[in-house]
């Protein structure tokens, strides 16, 4: 269990480092000797922070642990302060970093909520001012820009403020999820040459102190642990405390540029290895402003987010379109429908997002017949391909809203595809939208090709958020020499620019010379009436080549067989696109980021080839 918050207190007094400049450290005997580690460039100049800038201070250290002091001045549930500025979007020259957005929201927007957490509220101003000293204690760290430091938390202030403040001193974060174990943490934590990793110290009986000491040995690069909850000089609390050193840190803030990485996310690894992307300042922000712009985001929204905040559906499509247009963040600390549908209730949403798994889980949920939706002006679901049943069941839930469906990748910083406001029921249950202004889609063919309107190839795209590459050991893949970024999704273009989405590359299968595309089979079982979620992909036959196995989910009670299942499918689809093998699960694997884990299903079909006869049936 987490210690109780930090709550942000305006204070116009500095207090003094109680730790006497000593500030983080390392944890357990592996990491001794590695505190402080390289020495950075640390300029003696000292001019003034720009004039306006806060200067409130994250102050003490509760008996539990967390940070306390910084309060926007809100707490418990109801409205939340809005912003003066009407349009939402920030007025001015676009902030070309991270951190000049956030100071130029703390100096718009007053006292505007800009998060949520629990039953504290958050401002703009106090944002700014915590992320400043906290960046000034990574600056003790002996932390400089192109440097990365690892976050292993929740949807948190902590992680939020800690992302500021990296990002102020051009620090990148590398994103990592609690649900990530010894071989996924050691591989990414390498790959990025992590210098400092900030961590729960346990989450759900899983120790993660104790795994880095283990680890220790095998990242040479890695200086620092520090618990995100913990206590004493090993704690992020106590790397807050640290006092504002205004002249270093305006020198470390304007050195950072727009195309500085500002964050590395690895790819959830449904199709293999994960690699790592290097997301700019520019290319967050980028999508960001898209997303802001396209969803017509103003001061008086409100958005709670599920998505973790390790993945673009949390950092860009929640945190950084809110920095950029304004609105209110709730955190959701990880998604469950009963904890969501809970906070909705303490503060209405206007906007309802997530990707189809946990839209579906909370329409299932009993508590959603007592959430308030009437505010919601805005649904839009993303992660996967288009769910016309879910789309469906939304509207009658919140039949005054307008549905979207949102396209985007990790290596495009966020979403880059969108429906358009103005479009036609079939355009929404079809098709996943049109790409933001400012992005181009190449349909390509097998040699790179540019194929005409109404062919499938793989969609290719370059502009609005796309990043410039991969960092570590994937430097140079992903993308073609005049630098179109290779998505491996398959889909095709109507001569307006709007794109149906037909699914991975990888996930397409040939059964007897016949092209089947797994997604067109999931959206159609997908409406059967005993049906949660389905997932297909394909298997070898030794007479076909490949054959479609379908795992699905049915409806609890609902007595579905496969056999009415294959039936069902018959009458609705030509012969060669029925799955020759359905199995039914209680559950199936996901990713962190909430998909469907095919890359597991593939390798659980592949270890239990041939299938038990008794869970497994085949249409002869």
């Amino acid at each position: 269990m987490r210690p109780t918050p930090p709550r942000l207190v305006h204070s116009s007094s500095q207090i003094a480092n109680p730790f006497g400049g000593r500030v983080g450290g390392a944890i357990g005997g592996t990491f001794a000797g590695k505190l402080g580690g390289k020495s950075g460039d640390e300029p003696d100049a000292t001019p003034a922070l720009a004039a306006g800038q806060s200067s409130s201070v994250l102050t003490g250290i509760s008996a539990g642990g967390a940070m306390s002091g910084l309060s926007a001045g809100h707490s418990g549930a109801g409205a939340l302060s809005a912003s003066s500025t009407a349009t939402g979007l920030a007025t001015g020259a676009p902030a070309g970093t991270i951190g000049e957005r956030l100071s130029l929201a703390a100096r718009q927007r007053g006292n505007a909520t800009a998060y949520v957490e629990n039953d504290t509220h958050y401002d703009w101003p106090a944002v700014d001012a915590a992320s400043d000293h906290l960046a000034c204690g990574l600056l003790g760290l002996k932390l400089k820009r192109g440097d990365r430091i690892g976050i292993i938390g929740l949807n948190q202030i902590e992680w939020l403020l800690l992302f500021y403040a990296a990002a102020k001193i051009g620090v990148a974060v590398v994103g990592l999820s609690v649900r990530y174990r010894d071989s996924e943490l050691a591989s990414m934590l390498a790959d990025s040459e992590t210098r400092a990793v900030f961590t729960l110290t346990e989450h759900e009986g899983f120790d993660f102190i104790g795994m880095l000491d283990r680890l220790g040995s095998s990242l040479p690069a890695l200086r620092h642990v520090i618990a995100i909850d913990g206590v004493g000089l090993d704690s992020l609390a106590a790397l807050a405390a640290t006092p504002l050193d205004a002249g270093r840190l305006s020198v470390a803030r304007r050195q950072v540029l727009p195309g500085d990485v500002a964050m590395v996310i690895y790819t959830s690894g449904t199709t293999g290895r994960p690699k790592g992307a290097g997301l700019t300042h520019h290319s967050l922000l980028a999508s960001a402003t898209a997303q802001a712009r396209h969803t017509r985001v103003t001061a008086d929204d409100v958005l709670h987010m599920g998505n973790p905040l390790n993945h673009v559906g949390g950092i860009t499509c929640a945190v950084l379109t809110h920095l950029v247009g304004g609105g209110a963040v709730v955190l959701v600390a990880e998604f469950k429908a009963d904890l969501m549908l809970r906070l909705m209730q303490q503060v209405p949403p206007t906007i309802v997002a997530g990707v189809p798994t946990m839209l579906t889980l909370m329409l299932m949920h009993a508590r959603i017949a007592s959430v308030d939706l009437s505010r919601v002006r805005l649904v839009f679901s993303g992660g996967s391909n288009v769910d016309a049943v879910l789309l469906e069941r939304l509207a009658q839930r919140m039949p005054g809203a307008t549905l979207m469906n949102l396209y985007g990748l990790t290596e495009t910083s966020g979403a880059i595809v969108m429906t358009p406001w103005q479009r036609s029921e079939a355009e929404l249950m079809g098709s996943i939208g049109k790409p933001f202004e400012g992005a181009q889609l190449r349909i390509a063919g097998s040699n790179g090709q540019a194929l005409p309107a109404g062919q499938i190839g793989e969609l290719w795209f370059r502009g609005v958020g796309v990043v410039p590459g991969y960092i570590g050991a994937a430097a140079g893949a992903g993308f073609s020499s005049d630098g179109w970024l290779q998505t491996g999704d398959l889909g095709l273009a109507d001569g307006n620019g709007v794109i149906t989405l037909k699914g991975r590359q990888k996930d397409l299968y040939i059964q007897g010379g016949f092209n089947v595309y797994p997604a067109e089979i999931e959206a159609l079982v997908n409406r059967h009436p005993k049906v949660v979620m389905a997932a297909g992909i394909g298997v070898p036959d030794p007479v076909l080549g490949e054959v479609g196995r379908l795992y699905v989910i049915p409806q609890p009670g609902s007595g579905l067989t496969e056999a009415e299942l294959r039936h069902w499918c018959a009458e609705r689809l030509a012969d060669y696109k029925v799955p020759r093998q359905v199995l039914l699960r209680e559950s199936l694997p996901m990713t962190p980021a909430g998909k469907i884990h095919k890359a597991a299903l593939r390798d659980e079909a592949a270890a239990a080839s041939p299938a038990p006869a008794a869970r497994l049936k085949a249409v002869g």
